[in-house]
């Protein structure tokens, strides 16, 4: 597709450089935000599971309702946050048209602790990189 022609499809003309770098990066942002998230609370929640499960600090009582100061709402909180999370990835992904490959190991990143940080910490250097160079700026 040359300058200037529109899409078959829509009708629609090219996507300017600017416009899609702008995309690009507000993605990256949201995807940085939510990975911090989403390994916060997987790592509180690992505690939680370790406290309880392994050093008996949770117990239950006769009754079968839960004693003790942990309760099993952060597993429900790192479940939402995690849809959140898996929303910032494809988001992500589709504006970096990276392959599938890729979108599979950031969605499973969400649900091995500490995995969230080491993955955003890479992804972020090369789409930056990536972002940069659509840019024309030079890189950092």
């Amino acid at each position: 597709m040359t300058q200037g022609e529109t899409t078959p499809t829509t009708g629609a003309g090219p996507v300017p450089a600017d416009a899609r770098v702008a995309k690009q990066q507000g993605a990256l942002g949201r995807y940085r935000a939510m990975a911090w998230i989403t390994g916060v609370t997987l790592l509180v929640f690992s505690v939680e599971l370790l406290l309880k499960y392994l050093f008996r600090v949770n117990g239950v009582d006769a009754d079968g309702s839960p004693n003790g100061v942990l309760g099993s709402w952060i597993g429900f909180v790192h479940g939402w946050i995690y849809v959140l999370y898996l929303a910032a990835v494809v988001d992500l992904w589709s504006k970096m048209r990276w392959r599938m490959s890729r979108l599979l190991a950031l969605a499973l990143a969400g649900t091995v602790p500490v995995m969230s940080f080491v993955l955003e910490r890479r992804v972020h250097a090369e789409a930056s990189a990536r972002i940069e160079q659509a840019a024309g700026t030079p890189a950092r």
